[in-house]
């Protein structure tokens, strides 16, 4: 997935973290199991809704700090276009907390 201005660094112990511009909006992990698990930056009614879902769960660290993260961890209860489509929106989330300035140079960079 190519998204505008992304990078990737690994921290916090070997987690693949994304951010734009600074700015955090995705995470993967994968567990002892091989089980991968995605955290992402929610919409207000995206967050209510997929809270309830079975394999989807308030983001540890990041949702008990009232924001709204989600943590993805289940292949069977979300589809990998609607992942896709939900690490989209965090993306353009993170880009929207940018200046102006910031987001029209991020808008040069490649994709990653």
């Amino acid at each position: 997935m190519s998204l505008c201005g992304a990078t990737h660094v690994v921290q916090w112990g070997g987690s693949d973290v994304y951010k734009v511009g600074g700015k955090l909006f995705a995470i993967v992990v994968r567990d002892a199991d091989g089980r991968m698990r995605v955290t992402f930056k929610a919409s207000e009614t995206s967050f209510e809704m997929l809270k309830a879902v079975p394999g989807v769960r308030p983001a540890p660290y990041l949702a008990s700090r009232g924001l709204k993260w989600l943590q993805w961890l289940d292949e069977t209860t979300l589809d990998g276009q609607a992942l896709r489509d939900y690490v989209r929106q965090s993306h353009a989330m993170a880009m929207d907390g940018l200046s102006k300035r910031k987001r029209m140079a991020l808008q040069s960079w490649p994709t990653a």
